[in-house]
């Protein structure tokens, strides 16, 4: 074997080496960044049982909602991605880019949309209080991600949910959520003002009677 050919065998040596060792020294995060996006987008939080009563005002639909983060360090293109219920009730993303190390929460009211808030733009309740499931997908139609509470979490046999809440009829704040007359069939107390003024009036004709 000639001096130039074993020149060129132990160079060519060299350069598989060198691309062996370059790619060993990559951090595990270079690695993960190139990963699905359903490693790095997740539900990290979800208000199902919007504070108070539910009135339907928009500050009580708003005070129902879902946190998404990103928890990689890259910016991820949110549009055309989904958050449903349990029910198939769906919320598109419209022009969001949600960075890196970041939270955008998803009212279920009105308002004006912007990096950390969007908002669905309901009228009623989306997030049923007594047990119910929030899946994000991706725009390709791929669950990224799922957050239950309720009966649809098989996995809690203890009778309470991913939160520490009892699933017997009564939510966190120890509100009735047993289905009766004064609530709506996801858990949501129908009582308003008017209704309270009423059973004043019938109080009162009963006392003159």
């Amino acid at each position: 074997m000639s001096a130039s050919s074993a020149a060129r065998r132990l160079t060519a040596v060299a350069l598989v080496t060198g691309s062996v060792v370059a790619a060993a020294a990559l951090p595990a995060s270079a690695v993960q960044d190139r990963g699905p996006d359903r490693q790095q987008v997740v539900i990290s939080d979800v208000q199902y049982n919007a504070p108070g009563p539910d009135t339907r005002s928009n500050r009580s639909l708003n005070g129902e909602w879902v946190n998404i983060t990103n928890r990689s360090r890259q910016s991820v293109d949110l549009k055309g991605w989904t958050l449903r219920n349990s029910e198939g009730d769906r919320y598109t993303f419209r022009h969001l880019r949600l960075n890196g190390r970041s939270t955008v929460k998803v009212h279920t009211g009105a308002g004006r949309d912007t990096r950390h808030d969007v908002y669905q733009d309901r009228r009623q309740h989306i997030w049923d209080n007594r047990s119910d499931r929030a899946t994000l997908s991706n725009r390709r139609g791929s669950v990224v991600d799922t957050e239950s509470w309720g009966r649809f979490r098989g996995d809690d046999r203890d009778g309470r949910d991913g939160r520490g809440h009892d699933r017997d009829g009564r939510d966190g704040r120890g509100h009735d959520r047993d289905g009766r007359g004064d609530r709506d069939g996801r858990g949501h107390d129908r009582n308003d003002r008017g209704d309270r003024g009423n059973d004043r009036g019938n109080d009162r004709g009963n006392q003159q009677r």
